[in-house]
């Protein structure tokens, strides 16, 4: 489910400070650039439900492993979800919420970041169309940003001029069911990632355990079907994070429902999935309950890792190189509990792992030749993390 035990909260109001009550909070040591050969900055997605404030800014050093909460940008409510343009000049968060301006919607928020310091300043806001927006992406044009609506069960896209939301100019309602339990009485669209040619969107939806494939006109940012509509799962999967191989000659969807991934062969002329193996993602003799969250592939294509929430790990597979099928490598308990997001470091050398309700982020170090994970010892304690975006 898209909040485990956290429950959607309506939009704030964002009283407070500026226009819109945001606020900034920065540690008085914090001088870092924006990157350095050394340290990168971490930006962190959470619930504000809770203790969080909003969006938390944290240094990563990539020789250590060490994390380090350097500022807050608070008043921003629920940014469960962030995305940040090719450039690195803006970042995007969802406000999954129910409720916007007294509409059934969530929002999406745009931010400017500081070429010099990584810092965010908030430009503007608009609705997503859709209750409890849950995924973002910006497409490679940097001329949109495309939404998945958990609860809305649709997909929509807003134009982006010089990092402003404008006015959404496409919905897509998702229709139907599937015949799983009570998440897949109604359309649940949980992601929404497009190839690099710009040209085809996938949108996994856990209610109809469906991957719903769209042709995307990049000009008008329009969303028409594909000619392979979608690509079905079994049911009771509950398809939620969908990725691309590198060499985009397969994809990847990791299943919350019934815990496991799929691997797809990937037509990257006609935007075409094909089904080639669903593995589980959890060792033999588990039988708790146990939900999927995120999926991420290494850059060399070699190994694809996958989060288990209630087994609390990460699952690392090896890819074969010629079929694109799976291989168990190990399972690795994330320090935590309840892994939701988690991330691979710009150098490939570290996964960090968002651990929703533990409150921390915990890095591991990454073996390049095996894909093994190795704890360094290195933990941040912020309040309900669920996404991280270097």
């Amino acid at each position: 489910m898209t909040t485990g035990n956290i429950p959607r909260r309506k939009f704030l109001g964002l009283s407070g400070l500026g226009v819109f009550g945001l606020t900034l909070t920065a540690n008085r040591s914090f001088g870092l650039p924006f990157s350095s050969a050394q340290e990168v900055l971490l930006y962190v997605g959470t619930y504000t439900s809770g203790r969080s404030e909003g969006i938390y800014i944290c240094s990563f050093n990539r020789v250590t492993g060490e994390i380090k909460q350097v500022a807050t940008v608070k008043g921003v409510a629920n940014p469960s979800y962030l995305a940040i343009d090719r450039q690195r000049q803006y970042l995007y968060a969802v406000n999954e919420v129910e409720d916007f301006g007294g509409k059934p919607s969530g929002a999406v928020s745009a931010f400017r970041i500081d070429a010099n310091t990584g810092m965010l300043t908030f430009i503007n806001q608009q609705p997503s169309m859709g209750g409890a927006p849950c995924y973002l992406i910006v497409d490679n044009s940097r001329r949109f940003v495309l939404l998945a609506n958990y609860s809305g069960g649709n997909v929509s896209v807003v134009p982006v001029h010089n990092g402003t939301l404008e006015t959404p100019v496409d919905v897509v309602q998702h229709h139907g069911h599937s015949t799983g339990p009570e998440p897949q009485q109604v359309p649940h669209a949980h992601s929404i990632v497009l190839d690099k040619a710009n040209r085809y969107v996938f949108a996994a939806d856990l209610g109809l355990d469906r991957i719903m494939i769209y042709k995307f006109d990049s000009r008008q940012g329009k969303l028409k079907a594909n000619d392979q509509p979608w690509a079905q799962l079994k049911s009771g999967a509950g398809p939620r994070h969908f990725t691309f191989h590198p060499s985009e000659r397969w994809a990847y969807v990791i299943n919350e429902l019934d815990s496991t991934i799929t691997a797809f062969a990937y037509d990257k002329a006609r935007g075409r999935l094909n089904e080639v193996q669903t593995i589980d993602t959890l060792p033999s003799g588990f039988t708790d309950k146990n939900s999927c969250a995120d999926i991420h592939i290494s850059a060399s294509g070699k190994f694809l890792y996958g989060s288990n929430r209630g087994h609390n790990s990460i699952v690392v597979f090896a890819i074969d190189s010629l079929t694109g099928k799976l291989t168990v490598v190990e399972h690795v308990s994330t320090g935590g509990k309840t892994p939701r997001n988690f991330a691979l470091d710009p150098s490939g050398g570290f996964l960090l792992v968002a651990n929703q309700n533990s409150d921390n982020i915990v890095s591991f170090r990454i073996d390049p030749k095996r894909g093994t994970l190795a704890p360094t010892g290195h933990v941040a304690n912020i309040p309900t993390p669920v996404c991280l975006r270097f």
